[in-house]
Order: structure tokens, then sequence, then C-alpha cells
């Protein structure tokens, strides 16, 4: 959904989003997601304000299974015209920019504006629970769901001269 920045009334726009996010390699919606936004001009800068709520597919980072995460985010953002730092060769971002975005031709992709918002809440490294005990690195069972007998030592490769030295 793409609205023209130019045509954002003074008294400013209420948005209801409900989409479905396609999958991309990093996010895909189970389900719509919806987002309450309220959005103002004030001169080029455009201020998005409001609430993203959405059920995300994921992958747990230790067990590889996929599994479903309800995220719920406030937002709060300011975008400025592209064409500010285009006129830069080099434009370094100071420390109260940092969360400005930017858009151009004089449209914004509410779409793309909320799924960035999503893939910026997700976690570093996913888990289906906390005490996920993953794959068994010698056989690859789910430890969560087998225990296997399989034997390893894990051994820093810049201690291997010292065990050397140790088993003589």
């Amino acid at each position: 959904m793409k609205i023209t920045v130019s045509e954002i009334e003074e008294q400013g726009l209420d948005l209801n989003f409900s989409e479905r996010l396609s999958r991309n390699s990093l996010l895909e919606s189970e389900g719509p997601v919806t987002a309450r936004l309220r959005i103002e001009r004030r001169g080029n800068e455009v201020v998005i304000q409001g609430e993203i709520h959405g059920r995300i597919a994921l992958q747990c980072s230790r067990c590889l299974i996929n599994f479903h995460r309800d995220l719920s985010l406030s937002v709060d953002l300011q975008y400025h015209p592209a064409s500010e730092v285009a006129r830069e060769e080099t434009y370094e971002v100071p420390r109260e920019e940092i969360d400005i975005g930017f858009y151009s031709n004089d449209e914004l992709d509410i779409t793309q504006v909320v799924r960035e918002q999503l893939i910026l809440s997700l976690p570093m490294k996913a888990l289906c629970d906390e005490e996920c005990k993953g794959l068994c690195p010698v056989c690859g069972a789910d430890m969560n769901l087998q225990r296997c007998e399989c034997k390893y030592e894990s051994v820093d490769p810049r201690l291997e001269g010292l065990r050397k030295l140790l088993s003589k």
C-alpha cells in the first residue's frame, strides 16, 4: 500500500492496515498483519505513530523446527525525502538521526514500513522454547524428542597443542 506524501492532509491520516506479508528471506506472516497508524506530514517530514500486530513464521536456531510467534510493537517513526541526502557524495548519519528513514518520489510504501519494523523486532536468535536442547552435532537427532548415545569431544582448536602435550 503506497501513499503519496504530498496528498497527506494537514489534519493527518488515520490508517488501518491489514495485509498478509508474503515470504521473503527474513519474514513471512501467518495470516494478516494488522496496524493502526497515524500519519502526519510536517513540511517534507512524515511522522508515523501506531501499533503493529501479527503472527510471524520463524525457524528455531537450535532445533530447526518451524514455529509461530505473535509480535506486537509500537512505532514512532520519521521519514524524510531521500533527496536531502542524495545531494551529498557521502553522508554520515548523526546519532540523533539514527531512527529516521527516507522516502523517494513523493511516495511512502506502508507495506515496506510495516515489514521493516517487524524484521527489526525479530530476535537475533529465534528459539521455539528457551529450554530447547537443539540437535545432536554428531547424528543430528532432535534432543528435545529423544536422547542419543553419541560421544563427542569439543576441544578449542587453539588448545589442541596443549592436549597433545598432556597426553604424553
